[in-house]
């Protein structure tokens, strides 16, 4: 289990190293994804509940590749991933989502990515966004934030939205959210200017962009939130839980584009729910 801890130093010439190493493995990884997309997939849920919680042949064989990445190059850091679990390490930790939007993907769908993310005990310092099928990269340091899709390769920066009333709001989907969640998010929608549906950590991704001005989504992991986060604050975005708090963990996250828009979102969320 991750949890808070002394944060670990890492030095701005080692930030980009690793980043770089982030990126190139990212990339494997998620050239181990598609041979799985838009094939006759096998799809095995992990619950019993009567909940439905996919997982694939792709997430296990794409968190692989960047675990054998990760032992070969960093032996002594450790590892959270969504299919394999936790190992302690030297207070770094690599946050691994071998296929954020599982859903998305097994049913052929585009908003899905791989997520990978180096946490320092206190917080993501560096995070990795990979859409495999778009060959699209979104990386971010918490200070700045890159966007790179073949030749093309630019800076990330958000919209800045300063009114609700303006605002494109985007969810995976508003049942993800817990009973007494929903009024909270309705709230949202009810003052958003226009609200859409799907994505993932596409989503986020595409509010580093400046494209849409809030997202947000409920009952996260650490590995569904992490690699965004250094993208959004790198593009100059605000992520927090719905209460305020450090997103790093996962929980009821809200993520926009401008601190004033950022606070309103939370203001109407307080007055309709208990997120604390």
């Amino acid at each position: 289990m991750l949890t808070y801890t002394e944060p670990k130093a890492v030095s701005d010439a080692q930030r980009v190293e690793i980043l770089e190493f982030a990126l190139e493995l990212s990339a494997k990884a998620g050239q181990a994804t598609l041979q799985y997309f838009r094939s006759e997939l096998e799809v095995e849920n992990k619950l019993s509940d009567g909940r439905f919680d996919p997982v694939t042949e792709a997430d296990r064989a794409a968190e692989m590749v960047i675990r054998d990445g990760i032992r070969k190059t960093f032996p002594e850091h450790g590892m959270l991933g969504e299919e394999f679990g936790h190992s302690d390490g030297n207070g770094l930790t690599w946050v691994i989502d071998p296929i954020d939007g599982t859903r998305a993907f097994m049913t052929g769908m585009l908003h899905w990515g791989v997520l990978l993310a180096l946490f320092d005990g206190q917080r993501p310092i560096l995070g990795v966004m990979h859409q495999p099928f778009t060959e699209e990269f979104f990386a971010g340091d918490c200070q700045n934030a890159h966007y790179h899709c073949g030749d093309v390769s630019r800076p990330l920066q958000v919209r800045r939205c300063g009114r609700l009333e303006d605002a494109v709001l985007t969810t995976t989907s508003p049942r993800i959210f817990a009973l007494q969640e929903r009024d909270a998010f309705a709230a949202l929608e009810d003052r958003a200017k226009l609200t859409r549906y799907g994505g993932d950590c596409y989503i986020y991704s595409m509010l580093a962009m400046g494209q849409v001005d809030l997202a947000t989504d409920s009952s996260l992991n650490p590995y569904d939130i992490q690699a965004l986060i250094p993208i959004i604050q790198g593009a100059g975005g605000v992520v927090t839980t719905a209460d305020g708090g450090d997103a790093s963990m996962g929980g009821f996250v809200i993520a926009s584009g401008s601190t004033e828009l950022h606070e309103q979102a939370l203001a109407v969320v307080r007055g309709t729910t208990d997120v604390s």
